[in-house]
């Protein structure tokens, strides 16, 4: 068995901004995994909040050695990039191998589309409003705040889809001070779900304050070992493959939130048609999905994933899976 890691970049359709910072490109790490001349591969997107660079991910990857196995990878590497790019890719060979779909190979019932969300940059109001207005006919919009002075951009936003459903990203930029005073804001303007208000390791602010609009972890929620700290605090959590270090956690995750009572979101970083694949099996039946990664881009990759009015698909064999 060898793996080969190749970084690449993807250009995005528009200056992509949370409360962190921007980017006009994502750059992605994208690893193959070859047995008996037969191939898959996987992607992941290294993220600098988690202290993760496309080195550091790299060296990761380059540790592992001889046939390993997704059970061994568990071990090998901890929750994040590295062990997401390499675990798909080695459920895409497993299929490959076995001339079967991944969701066979997992038992699960054949994938359908999931309505996914599209996401809304950062910006002034009045910039916000417009791109509102542009996506208007989208169900589902998550928007992008995390400022002290949100309550004008949520407005506004409002106003540019007054009939779309709309969930809230604060990437962890407000205090538990401003989130109490948003939250009967957030349920008047009819916001469905609220991402991560606070710092992760600040949930405990959280105890006693109400909660209106429901609320999901993201940045808190890493693998089920995180599932124990967010009991009271929040009632869904956000899956991404790169958190949880690959679709088998990721799948372990979905099953070990919802016996405990959380509803579950699947999310994405900002990735190509590789990274979201994987993520539409985790996505199946959750209350929300966003796995808009492909849609931010101004190119994909080859057997691109679909994306029409019911949603986004299960990808073709020729891209994953």
């Amino acid at each position: 068995m060898s793996i080969t890691v190749t970084r690449e970049t993807f250009r995005l359709a528009e200056t992509f901004t949370i409360s962190r910072g921007s980017r006009t490109e994502a750059q992605v790490l994208t690893v193959r995994v070859t047995q008996g001349g037969v191939t898959g591969w996987g992607e992941c997107v290294p993220y600098a909040r988690y202290g993760e660079t496309l080195d550091s991910v790299e060296a990761q990857v380059a540790t592992l050695a001889g046939d390993l196995t997704r059970l061994a990878l568990q071990q090998a590497l901890r929750p994040g990039a590295a062990r997401n790019a390499v675990d798909c890719a080695l459920w895409d060979l497993e299929a490959k191998q076995a001339g079967r779909r991944v969701w066979d190979l997992a038992g699960l019932p054949a994938p359908g589309p999931e309505i996914t969300a599209f996401t809304l940059s950062l910006d002034t109001p009045d910039r916000m409003e417009a791109a509102a207005q542009r996506h208007a006919h989208r169900p589902l919009l998550k928007i992008k705040l995390g400022t002290p002075d949100d309550m004008p951009r949520l407005e506004a936003v409002r106003r540019g889809a007054p009939e779309a459903r709309i969930i809230v990203d604060a990437n962890e930029g407000w205090s538990a001070e401003i989130y109490a005073d948003l939250a009967p804001h957030l349920a008047r303007l009819g916001v469905a779900l609220v991402e991560q208000p606070l710092p992760a390791g600040q949930d405990a602010a959280l105890d006693g304050i109400a909660r209106p609009v429901p609320l999901c972890a993201d940045e808190s929620c890493h693998d089920r070992a995180s599932l124990p700290e967010l009991r009271g605090r929040y009632d869904m959590v956000n899956i991404k493959l790169d958190k949880t270090g690959g679709l088998t956690e990721a799948l372990a995750l979905r099953d070990a939130a919802l016996a405990a009572g959380f509803g579950v979101m699947v999310g994405c970083m900002v990735g190509s048609s590789l990274a979201m694949a994987p993520a539409v099996l985790v996505a199946q039946g959750a209350a929300v999905t966003d796995l808009d990664g492909p849609l931010l881009l101004a190119e994909d990759r080859p057997h691109a994933l679909h994306y029409d009015a019911a949603g986004v698909h299960p990808p073709e064999a020729a891209l994953w899976g």
